[in-house]
């Protein structure tokens, strides 16, 4: 688990890899928006898989407070998720190729080679319903 304390609107880059290697997530927050990201590490070009928005800082109620922020990988490393003081707010799963976010932006139409679903990022409790089996194991 890769964590830290950060401050919407400050930019800051949090990367946290999967203990093997092979995937990767970083989160990016640029000054105006939040940004999470899925990288597939043994690639040496176009590494990032998908994207998926996290706020626009103009929007974050409690802004000017420190927030924490975790990136958790499963214990299989199939799946990551974005937590923001304890909440997830966006999820990774590399086994089905697919970003879920809370904003289910940015969508565009599916790569016709199904490499990665990108026409739907809508969040779904069973995208981070691993969450509860790490917490109690």
């Amino acid at each position: 688990m890769d964590e830290g304390t950060f401050q919407a609107g400050t930019p800051i880059l949090v990367q946290g890899d999967a203990p093997s290697g092979r995937f990767g997530a970083f989160f990016e927050d640029e000054g105006d928006v939040g940004y999470f990201y899925a990288v597939d590490l043994t690639r040496s070009e176009n590494r990032i898989l998908d994207a998926v928005h996290i706020y626009n800082v103009a929007n974050v109620v409690d802004r000017d407070r420190p927030s924490s922020l975790s990136i958790v990988w499963s214990d299989d490393e199939s799946k990551c998720a974005l937590l923001i003081n304890g909440y997830p707010h966006a999820a990774f799963d590399f086994a089905a190729k697919r970003g879920y976010c809370r904003t289910n932006f940015p969508n565009f139409p599916d790569p016709p080679d199904g490499s990665w679903l990108k026409s739907d990022h809508g969040g779904s409790d069973d995208a981070v319903a691993w969450l509860k089996l790490k917490k109690t194991s």
